[in-house]
């Protein structure tokens, strides 16, 4: 989301918003002089609450929810998502007080853009509401661009975000990036909505699971905790993935599942209690044992997602790279296993002596093989 802000040296209103390598900043408008700062104050503050209303259409969007019935989650969100609209008019022609009354919209968007309105009612200044009309439009066709896919100029801090759903457009930009580099290049963190490279990303680990697997005798489940041994990774979750491809589901049912699980935990919702309960089922002998008073509630073990729910999808995509990293590694190990069974006593002697560099470039082409191989999971 973007961020609004007085500064009180220049006298403007700024906004800043993130990019996935840094953030950046622009002058919105010059402050009328005068001015009370609580007033000011209160036109950023509700700037900003606009643009987390506006942007959370994009990461809760009505598609990802279960029903679009009247009344439902899907229905609410389409709702609030049509509430675009509604921004200008809110913000030029606010409900006012009114015998002590005041109107309040149901929408998180529209009221936000009448309490923007209040304040520059307050302050009456003609080129202070132009300059945020303008503002406004800006960022609400940023959420519009980066639906589309697009995630140039403003849009470009959806790479901050995760999101229920995916864009295919996004995908398909992920899916090109790992056939350069199937290990995973810097610009699938600066470049592209992370859930949408978690989407790609899950495709690409199963395609490294096959290559492992076929080379080491493994199943593709079990080949990260084997990995694990040679270099510390985060298993859990890649290997939580790779099985629920390995029993059917898609690329995109799987990381969008997960990404939605946590966004749902992150939002104060309980969106699995049969799976919670089966969990405290489990663990119901451990949790006695660390119930006390004075017990961590980490040292159970229980959580109620597997990724980080203030950063699900970037938090994902880092695991599932990690997962890529090691079926390397497994493979890299079992290649080395078998060249030194092919060398006699005095070639094995000149091999350990000179070791033998890890060249990552034939177990990428063979994954490239794999994924393409399997392309029609992805689509």
């Amino acid at each position: 989301m973007t961020r609004y802000s007085i500064d009180p040296d220049r006298h403007e209103l700024i906004a800043t918003w993130g990019t996935g390598e840094g953030d950046l900043a622009t002058r919105v408008a010059s402050l009328p002089a005068g001015a009370e700062a609580s007033v000011l104050l209160r036109l950023a503050r509700a700037l900003s609450h606009l643009s987390e209303a506006a942007w959370c259409t994009y990461t809760h969007p009505a598609s990802a929810a279960a029903s679009q019935e009247s009344g439902s989650e899907g229905w609410r969100r389409e709702e609030e998502r049509q509430a675009f609209d509604e921004v200008p008019g809110a913000i030029t022609r606010p409900n006012l007080p009114q015998d002590g009354m005041l109107d309040v919209s149901y929408s998180p968007l529209v009221e936000s853009a009448h309490r923007a309105g209040r304040a520059l009612h307050t302050l009456d200044n003609a080129d202070l509401t132009t300059a945020v009309l303008a503002e406004t439009a800006t960022e609400l066709a940023a959420v519009e661009n980066a639906e589309l896919g697009d995630l140039t100029g403003r849009a470009r801090q959806a790479v901050l975000l995760s999101r229920e759903g995916a864009s295919p457009v996004q995908v398909a930009a992920a899916d090109h990036l790992l056939e350069q580099d199937p290990f995973g290049p810097a610009a699938l963190f600066s470049e592209i909505d992370p859930t949408a490279a978690a989407v790609a990303a899950a495709h690409w680990l199963a395609a490294a699971a096959e290559v492992t697997a076929e080379a080491t005798g493994h199943s593709p489940t079990t080949l990260l905790l084997e990995a694990d041994d040679i270099e510390a990774l985060p298993h859990e979750t890649p290997t939580l993935v790779l099985g629920l491809l390995d029993a059917g589901t898609s690329p995109y049912d799987a990381v969008t599942g997960l990404v939605r699980h946590a966004l749902h935990v992150a939002d104060g919702l309980l969106p699995d209690p049969a799976g919670l309960r089966e969990q405290l089922e489990d663990l119901d002998d451990e949790l006695t044992e660390h119930a006390g008073p004075d017990a961590d509630p980490e040292d159970t073990g229980l959580r109620l997602t597997p990724l980080d729910p203030k950063r699900p999808a970037p938090d994902l995509l880092e695991d599932l790279l990690a997962g890529i990293r090691g079926c390397w590694l497994l493979h890299e190990e079992y290649d080395e296993l078998d060249d030194e069974d092919d060398l006699d006593d005095e070639n094995r002697d000149d091999a350990e002596h000179t070791g033998r560099p890890h060249d990552r470039s034939h177990f990428a082409q063979l994954v490239r093989e794999a994924a393409t191989a399997h392309r029609d999971r992805l689509v």
